[in-house]
């Protein structure tokens, strides 16, 4: 084996190591979840090369570099609020979803309208129109880390697959036998899972259009899913109360997480692959291990509905939205409620993390979303202007621009960007239409190549 060279991933905090075998580049992942700003590098390099023979003496000093920046990057200071910049025009029916690329300087829409926008984020430049499908577009995703990809799902029964700088539609997927509502990329890129009101879920391969596995076992439709980080294991809800895991390899379900006694609202993988989370129309959420299928607790205290739940980058938190109008903090370790965030008037429909994980965003049916400090539990900012009921909200990768999209026509979607702490709270663009649920955050970070 030879080593290449290094990436840097900020968020949680890593180091990549690009390396060939056997004549093919290969990655691997030196993961830092527990770094903090005053560790010790030296004895953190140690450790290190302890564990990991491709670092030798000659490159001993430049990983020490690489901590000293990771922990630079995480002394940052994270107090800015987010401002008013532009306003956009967008669809001219309903908006149903929202994701950003990995660095943030694009993101994509989907409508009613049959089409996904594709944007330039600091212009507000619309880049392309992604024509072709028959009904509503309702789930939409990049291939993050690279960005180069961009699958849609629709109500038509199908998903395609488009090139994201020029807009060519690459495949047509065909199969399922109701509206797909769901869709993934593995972390590799290879893959694309969909789930669909049809009761199953499908993958396919990116390279060649066709249909790799068709997943069944739910005997109700198939709202959430979410590929772990190494792409081995994909994780299923559905509105049948229970919850599956597939091995992506062999295309077998490996457990059926039973215990809930109402509708999956989400599910998702922590970074290490090790637990699941699962919400609920049952009032609760509840941890599983990964390996074994076994719930390890159940997080309770809300008095209605559980809407969203995910975990923090580092996978150390688990926070939960519900319709009972609050919000909460759970330590994935403990089990234990560390915090309760109350002052929204309506329900609480989507909940995200900031990647830096200092922050909670929220987003309600009471027309706000909310910014909350994850340490003490205060409200650090409302971000108003919309008329109508908040559906979704998410980050950017640098946690610097926020998303958030209203649910009925009559609404918009606001983007938010960080500024100064004496700016005004408005939003940088409006782009009139609803939004619904965004995809997950990029899980590498190449602009520290080394």
């Amino acid at each position: 084996m030879k080593l290449k060279r290094f990436l840097l991933r900020y968020y949680p905090p890593g180091i990549i190591l690009e390396y060939d075998k056997g004549g093919y580049s290969r990655t691997k992942s030196i993961d830092l979840l527990d770094l903090t700003p005053g560790a010790n590098p030296d004895e953190l390099l140690a450790e290190i090369r302890q564990s990991e023979p491709l670092i030798t003496e000659s490159r001993a000093e430049q990983v020490k570099q690489l901590i000293i920046r990771l922990q630079q990057k995480q002394g940052q200071q994270d107090h800015h609020r987010f401002c008013f910049s532009k306003e956009l025009k967008a669809h001219i029916l309903p908006l149903t979803n929202v994701a950003f690329d990995k660095s943030g300087s694009r993101f994509i829409t989907g409508s009613y309208d049959r089409t996904c926008r594709v944007w330039d984020t600091a212009s507000g430049t619309e880049l392309h129109t992604l024509e072709g499908h028959r009904n509503v577009v309702y789930a939409i995703a990049f291939n993050n880390p690279y960005g180069d990809k961009i699958a849609t799902g629709s109500f038509d029964k199908t998903c395609k697959l488009w090139c994201a700088e020029t807009g060519k539609c690459f495949h047509t997927f065909r199969g399922h036998r109701a509206e797909i509502v769901c869709l993934s990329f593995n972390p590799q890129s290879t893959l694309v899972a969909t789930g669909s009101m049809d009761a199953t879920a499908k993958l396919w391969d990116v390279e060649t259009g066709e249909e790799v596995a068709t997943l069944t076992g739910h005997t109700a439709e198939v709202l959430s899913l979410c590929f772990n980080t190494v792409g081995n294991q994909l994780v299923t809800g559905s509105f049948d109360h229970t919850v599956a895991i597939w091995d992506v390899a062999s295309r077998q379900r490996v457990h059926t997480l039973i215990g809930h006694r109402g509708e999956i609202s989400n599910v998702q993988f922590n970074w290490d692959c090790s637990l699941i989370v699962t919400g609920s129309m049952d009032k609760t959420c509840k941890l599983w291990e990964a390996v074994s299928g076994k719930c390890v607790a159940t997080l309770v205290g809300h008095k209605e509905e559980v809407l969203d739940v995910c975990f923090d980058l580092s996978g150390h938190l688990i926070a939960t939205a519900s319709a009972d109008g609050t919000a909460r903090v759970f330590s994935a370790t403990t089990h234990q409620c560390l915090l309760i965030l109350e002052g929204h008037d309506g329900e609480i429909s989507k909940i995200c993390f900031s990647p830096q994980g200092t922050r909670v965003l929220t987003a309600s049916s009471d027309k706000t979303a909310r910014l909350w400090d994850v340490l003490s539990g205060a409200c650090l900012q409302v971000l108003e202007g919309h008329t109508d009921e908040i559906f979704s909200c998410v980050f950017n990768y640098e946690g610097d621009t926020i998303i958030t999209g209203v649910l009925k026509q009559s609404g918009s979607l606001l983007l938010w960007t960080r500024w100064s702490d004496w700016c005004r709270h408005r939003p940088v663009a409006l782009l009139h239409g609803p939004a619904g649920a965004v995809a997950p955050f990029p899980t590498a970070d190449q602009s520290g190549t080394c």
